[in-house]
């Protein structure tokens, strides 16, 4: 692309230094997370904190208000500023002083150690679904081809070889127009949004969510301090005056979006609303972090575009995760963004890792953009819009309220308001069963009646069982309840 987008990127290329007094607000922030200022603990005077971190005692003033603005603490008068309740780390962590706020919560991934026999939790492919012989072939095809391949790095940025033939298939199939440069290999999606979440956002950006939303990426974003201002995200898309008007108010950082088969939701954004978001995201300033994990697994037409395909200014980053129906065990993802922010996502990266196995993406290389691979995603495809089909037969009889995706992995399911999802989580635990409960895809924890099961992991047989038990359990809390 001739047009290096410099002026675009301007805004949000680098992390810019915080004012004084924001230093002090996360340098306090970060001490009543970690717990050594507790619940109603009374906080050092401004003057004391002032003379400690040897700045004026103004700088520490704004620096309190904002804590109060936020929340954090709270004022007594003539007394001092106090640490809200619920602002520190759980109990069973404060004594650590090594465990920091950013890595606490993980709700998700425990419901993921969970050992169960119906697992409606895992967005994941059934193992039997991939042609395993077929891809036991291709990995010792690889080391007839790289027999070295064991013996080195590969590049931070991702195969060489690998990205050039990813450009290709990205141009051809949806006409983006970028170079190998402008492509990143990941090892799955989530290092590709911690990375991006690393480069372009401080404490207290605001940065625009779906409600709800993929939970890892609230985590993630959290975890760099943002401010999450959630969007709703319907069967017909969004609200896009309502879109606009948060861009004008908040000036966000970034919308971190999965306008395609949505996690948890399965809703797919129409073509009008990509192309307008790509229009607000110029006008505003705002980047589009587009999330696209389920692309090939629709079970009618083909989706729209990403709007990605619709920039030609450079505001849209495109996340491209082949992890999730491919091949699991590899992790492979690419990020395509324009190279200013490319420039400091590769310089964040190099802190961390030295880049994706090389192994895995010459395995991936070879397996993906063989005719078997693209043929086998056409049964992949009937296998689980079949699998769809069984789920909501079987919920069919409980009557809960859902839409039924047009692809993806995902039912977003609606229960009973008289059903605790807390409790008929606890007792499907016991009945080794799990799903997701819809308050952890909520930046606001609400959500509080519904549930994301995924009819992705289990086969047809053990569906129908699981279901059949879990949906009698829900009856059975409904008469206690």
């Amino acid at each position: 692309m001739e047009n290096d987008n410099s002026s675009a990127f301007s805004a949000f290329s680098a992390v810019q230094a915080d004012k004084l007094y924001e230093q002090v607000y996360d340098y306090v922030q970060e001490r009543i997370r970690r717990g050594e200022w507790r619940a109603d603990e009374k906080l050092p005077s401004v003057r004391k904190l002032a003379a400690e971190l040897q700045v004026h005692r103004l700088t520490v003033f704004k620096a309190y208000q904002l804590l109060k603005a936020s929340q954090a603490v709270y004022v007594k008068d003539k007394s001092g500023y106090y640490v809200s309740p619920g602002s520190s780390l759980p109990a069973e962590t404060r004594d650590d002083p090594i465990v920091l706020a950013s890595v606490q919560g993980g709700s998700l991934s425990e419901i993921h150690q969970v050992q169960a026999d119906y697992q409606y939790s895992k967005a994941l492919l059934d193992p039997n679904l991939l042609p395993n012989h077929y891809f036991s072939e291709y990995v010792k095809k690889v080391f007839d081809l790289y027999p070295k391949v064991l013996g080195t790095y590969g590049s931070i940025q991702g195969d060489m070889e690998l990205r050039e033939a990813l450009c290709g298939y990205l141009a051809d199939q949806y006409h983006f127009h970028l170079s190998a440069d402008e492509l990143l290999i990941t090892s799955g999606s989530q290092e590709a949004i911690d990375l991006l979440a690393r480069v372009l956002v401080k404490p207290r950006d605001a940065v625009l969510m779906e409600r709800p939303t993929y939970s890892p990426a609230i985590d993630v974003f959290r975890g760099r301090g943002a401010n999450i201002v959630p969007i709703e995200i319907s069967e017909s898309g969004y609200r896009l005056d309502e879109v606009e008007r948060l861009m004008q108010s908040y000036k966000p950082r970034l919308f971190y979006l999965n306008p395609t088969f949505h996690n948890p939701t399965g809703y797919t954004i129409p073509a009008e609303q990509r192309k307008r978001l790509v229009e607000l995201a110029q006008q505003y300033q705002c980047l589009l972090i587009e999330d696209d994990p389920y692309r090939d697994i629709y079970f009618g037409k083909k989706p729209p575009l990403p709007l990605f395909a619709y920039d030609t200014e450079g505001w849209t980053i495109y996340i491209r995760s082949f992890s999730k129906y491919v091949a699991p065990g590899l992790s492979i993802a690419a990020t395509a963004c324009r190279p200013p922010v490319m420039k400091h996502i590769l310089k964040a990266r190099s802190l961390s890792n030295s880049g994706t196995p090389l192994l895995n993406q010459k395995i991936f290389l070879h397996y993906f953009f063989s005719q078997r691979m693209q043929q086998h995603l056409e049964k992949l495809r009937i296998a689980l819009a079949i699998r769809r089909d069984i789920m909501e037969e079987e919920l069919a009889a409980a009557g809960w309220e859902w839409s039924s995706p047009e692809g993806g992995f995902n039912l977003w399911v609606k229960l009973p308001e008289t059903v605790s999802i807390d409790r008929l989580l606890v007792e499907s635990v016991k009945q080794s069963i799990t799903f997701v409960p819809g308050s952890i895809c909520d930046p606001l924890k609400s959500f509080s009646s519904w549930i994301r099961l995924s009819y992705s992991y289990l086969n047809e047989q053990q569906s129908r069982e699981g279901l059949k038990r879990f949906v009698g359990l829900c009856r059975m809390l409904e008469r206690w309840e």
